[in-house]
């Protein structure tokens, strides 16, 4: 299925690659300020988000309240949470020229394209016309940024991703918490002589696992590197793919991901760590409510602690960097970009990180803070708190980076080398071989 998907992005890629620049809304892209009435009508947001998660939730406040002022507004949410699916209705809409007002994207080749072609209203000049582009954090903007570092798409979520442990766990096999990325293999082999499955996986929604990928060379080269990877500047069968692949090979070799993982979902993942059966869970602040609050299992609560991503020798990315994503980002399309539109989210995004915050979540501005639930143990702030101390750059989950088949190739793979199934070499070749042919184009 997910091949499929990945086809048929592809295709949509290619019909707007044909589109051109004749796709609509070039001459509106530049002008943030548009002149005019403001006429109150619907407005559509095209959204990949959960339809009861806090980003929706506030937002529709945000529109009723709006809509109030403003007889005969209404925000129109066009919610698909399950992300392929998103894509695909996504891409489709752009090569057909149907994209609503308000849409979502990550940073990828094919919304580069969207924006290279006028179609979608330049966030940076927007944000600052508001008076509002100083009170974002610059890494949650920074992960919205393509590669020329042009912002087109507006955060509204804030994480930091971590390596969830359990202490008891970690003493009872004999081992502390890991320096270094190099050091994991063998914690994990010790994990597995104490009958402790070392680290609990959501191998079947896939990215989980691809986070991996991307761990290794982001510490010994940077994050340029997966840039000049998916271009064809560079190739896994260099020094540091080859390092970094390795390292993935030693992962499966010490069995470090539960048995059975690539059929494991989401909740029975975090199930897995949060009954004290897995040492460690690598998973985002978008989990504070099920890992830093009384919600937690009382035999493992006062157990559980986070380590950042560890770094390696010689590493070139200091301890305080890692991956600190900003979410899915909305993307603001220039066609119908009107006073309407321009002063709604003028109201939204100055009323929003107030409200998202109070939630007890992250916000991508530095100008609030975020709300601890009464509920909440200590690591609750302890996170929170850690968002204060980040370096500059940031590990860039590589799902949103590479063309669609160059992607999906990717995690296929990666199952099949950590199972075993392939050696590193032919891992190697296939992916060096899949991200020529189609990496450079999608940036044509």
């Amino acid at each position: 299925m997910k091949k499929l998907l990945g086809t048929i992005a592809a295709t949509a890629a290619v019909a707007l690659a044909l589109a051109g620049c004749s796709g609509g809304g070039g001459a509106n892209a530049g002008n943030v300020n548009p002149s005019g009435e403001i006429k109150p009508r619907q407005i559509s947001w095209l959204l990949s988000r959960p339809a009861d998660g806090g980003v929706i939730t506030t937002m529709k406040q945000i529109a009723a309240d709006y809509a109030k002022k403003h007889p005969g507004f209404s925000l129109n949410l066009i919610t698909t949470p399950d992300r392929p699916s998103y894509i695909q209705k996504y891409e489709t809409l752009a090569a057909a020229n149907k994209l609503p007002e308000l849409f979502d994207t990550d940073a990828t080749p094919f919304a580069a394209k969207l924006a290279k072609q006028g179609r979608m209203i330049d966030a940076e000049k927007l944000l600052k016309s508001l008076g509002l582009y100083d009170d974002y954090r610059p890494a949650a903007l920074n992960y919205q940024r393509f590669d020329d570092g042009s912002l087109y798409m507006v955060p509204f979520e804030f994480q930091l991703e971590f390596f969830w442990y359990n202490k008891a766990l970690l003493e009872k096999a004999g081992v502390a918490v890991p320096t270094s990325l190099d050091d994991i293999p063998a914690l994990c082999t010790a994990l597995r002589k104490a009958g402790i499955t070392p680290i609990a996986l959501d191998g079947q929604d896939q990215w989980p696992l691809e986070r991996y990928m991307a761990y290794h060379p982001f510490r010994t080269a940077g994050p340029d590197y997966i840039t000049k990877l998916k271009k064809g500047d560079a190739k896994l069968s260099d020094s540091t793919g080859t390092a970094a692949v390795d390292w993935l090979d030693q992962l499966g070799q010490a069995k470090c991901f539960e048995d059975g993982f690539s059929s494991t979902g989401y909740s029975d993942a975090q199930g897995l760590f949060t009954s004290g059966k897995a040492a460690m869970y690598n998973i985002g602040t978008w989990e504070l409510g099920s890992l830093a609050t009384d919600k937690l299992d009382p035999s493992v609560r006062s157990d559980v602690d986070y380590f950042t991503l560890p770094t390696t020798k010689d590493s070139v990315t200091a301890a305080n960097e890692y991956v600190s994503p900003s979410g899915i980002g909305m993307a603001v399309n220039a066609k119908t970009f009107d006073p309407l539109v321009r002063d709604f989210l003028k109201y939204a995004l100055t009323e929003y990180p107030k409200r998202y915050a109070a939630t007890g979540a992250l916000s991508p501005t530095s100008n609030v803070e975020t709300t601890i639930p009464d509920n909440a143990t200590p690591l609750y702030k302890k996170a929170v708190d850690q968002a204060n101390d980040l370096g500059d750059k940031i590990a860039m989950p590589w799902d949103t980076q590479l063309d669609p088949t160059s992607n999906t190739r990717l995690q296929q793979e990666l199952t099949l080398l950590v199972q075993g199934n392939i050696k590193p070499e032919e891992f190697i070749s296939t992916m060096d071989q899949t991200i020529q042919q189609n990496g450079p184009k999608a940036f044509k």
